[in-house]
């Protein structure tokens, strides 16, 4: 923030500069060499991954470069009970965060069907500093939705507890086995208090949590039974103070039916912080809407049905087992991911739908998104790409080769075009979508469903963020093959691969980069650290 206000500054002075002609070089000379050196410090400064996605914006740019996939640091379990389905994981586990200190949060599951944990590890080596149990309770589910905690720019901890509470620590870098937590609920502590048994029993988060840059956080919040306050399924905001307010997902739209949160959408934020995006359906996998409010008052600004690109006069689905979560790009356009409807009409791929900032404004589509979050990618870090953008997306790019899905099973990931001028045809749909600037597919055949009608097919990338290192000009990805790979885009090849597990079909998890460039992925219910 400082930085970025001093070369503002810089950069008007020398627009000044180049007024004052010849005699004004030398002061423009030294205000171009305090810019450098501010630049350089700007660069230094360890900016934590301190959410889902990274950041509010869930842009997934790495904040420094990336070491090399050499060799597993350590590792460390999600789930201490993981429950296998046809020898699948059917679980979305939380995004682990890295503090500037670099510790580690890990998000872990600890029964068969719920109970979670929150662990603090030290970076460079995984030892652990402190564990602390939490009392939070999974909303119903079919696949179990995430357990995500975030950081704040003052470096607090929040994370899911009971009956829509959140616990907060202010010392996450401690290595006392025993930090202080403290508790909130964004309807009154007290509230909570006197009846805790009521609230336990019926308020559950069902998205992960995010911070804005001032310390107010958000989430999503399901209500199933009655409250003394008369809760109903919405939106909460806790500021920096303490202060809680909420908005009832029936309220963000005039659509009576509309009765909640999508589950496992991270609610983002635009640029200015002002505006906050998430996505609310009217129950599991049913038809739904983006919407847009104010993220100081909640007040509702937009908000825009969500359309099948093939089928426009149908609902697109917005379905609770995905994680697909709003990323905000650098010009304020929002892309949001949706199944297709009917289903299966676009091979299970879904679409990755997109907005201006104001949600008024339908633009160009990606053909692939219900379980993605794209990821921003600065155009200059493609160095093949000769468009107009100034950013361009990465996104998931599976195409099933399950029976009835209709895919060649040549699951991919991609670099996408989102202007307008550069669409093409979609061979699946015959839609007009996003361009493919850059594609590449997964290394490792898939015995379960390569044959003689789909020679080609292979195992699928199992990320809903992949992180994105500018640094390097590359993206780290997971697959199902049990594999990390660094994908190139300057020679557009899998430069470099680590092993993780034999590898397991698994609902998608994230990938990130820590402040020392230490890589994290998360295959088989295990964490991994990967670097030099």
């Amino acid at each position: 923030m400082r930085a970025r206000l001093f070369l503002r500054l810089g950069q008007l002075t020398l627009a000044r500069g180049r007024l004052w002609g010849k005699s004004g070089s030398f002061r423009v000379s030294i205000i171009c060499a305090l810019m450098m050196t501010v630049s350089a410090r700007a660069q230094s400064i360890r900016v934590p991954w301190s959410g889902y996605a990274h950041e509010p914006q869930h842009s997934a740019i790495a904040p420094v470069a990336s070491q090399p996939l050499r060799r597993i640091l350590w590792q460390t379990s999600v789930d201490l009970n993981p429950q296998y389905s046809g020898g699948e994981l059917l679980i979305h586990y939380g995004s682990p965060l890295v503090t500037r200190s670099n510790t580690v949060i890990v998000p872990v599951k600890t029964g068969a069907s719920g109970g979670f944990e929150v662990e603090a590890l030290a970076g460079a080596t995984g030892m652990a500093q402190w564990v602390q149990a939490t009392d939070y309770i999974l909303p119903a589910y079919a696949w179990i939705p995430s357990f995500s905690p975030t950081l704040t720019p003052k470096n607090r901890l929040y994370f899911a507890g009971g009956g829509g509470t959140v616990y907060y620590c202010d010392t996450p870098d401690t290595t006392n086995a025993s930090p202080v937590i403290g508790q909130l609920a964004f309807y009154g502590s007290a509230n909570y208090l006197a009846n805790t048994n009521a609230y336990l029993g019926s308020v559950f988060i069902c998205t992960p949590i995010t911070s804005d840059r001032y310390g107010n956080i958000f989430f999503g919040f399901q209500v199933t039974g009655p409250t003394p306050l008369n809760l109903a399924s919405g939106i909460a905001r806790i500021d920096f103070n303490g202060t809680g307010t909420w908005l009832a997902a029936s309220n963000t739209v005039t659509n009576a039916v509309i009765s909640q949160i999508a589950f496992n959408c991270s609610p983002a934020l635009s640029n200015d912080h002002k505006t906050l995006y998430i996505g609310v359906n009217n129950g599991y996998s049913g038809y739904g809407y983006l919407v847009a409010v104010d993220s100081r008052t909640l007040a509702p600004l937009n908000s825009v049905r969500l359309k099948d690109v093939k089928n426009p006069t149908d609902d697109a689905n917005v379905d609770d087992d995905g994680t697909s979560s709003p990323t905000v790009g650098p010009d304020g356009d929002v892309y949001y991911g949706v199944l297709e409807t009917p289903w299966y009409s676009n091979n299970d791929r879904g679409w990755m739908l997109h907005f201006d900032s104001t949600l008024a404004q339908t633009r160009l589509p990606g053909a692939f998104g219900w379980d993605d979050t794209a990821s921003i990618v600065p155009a200059s870090m493609v160095p093949s790409y000769h468009g107009n953008s100034s950013y361009l997306l990465m996104t998931k790019y599976n195409n099933y080769a399950d029976p009835g899905l209709g895919g060649d099973g040549i699951n991919k990931i991609a670099i996408l075009d989102p202007n307008p001028k550069n669409s093409e045809t979609d061979p699946v749909s015959g839609a007009t979508v996003m361009n493919e600037v850059l594609t590449i597919a997964g290394p490792t055949p898939d015995p379960a469903n390569r044959n003689a009608q789909h020679p080609n097919a292979v195992r699928e990338w199992c990320i809903n963020s992949a992180a994105i290192d500018p640094f390097t000009k590359s993206v780290l990805a997971n697959n199902e093959d049990g594999k990390l790979y660094r994908w190139d885009l300057t020679s557009n090849t899998l430069s470099e691969t680590n092993v993780l597990t034999p590898g397991i079909g698994e609902a998608y998890t994230p990938t990130l980069v820590g402040v020392d460039g230490t890589v994290y992925a998360i295959n088989n219910a295990t964490i991994f650290a990967i670097g030099r």
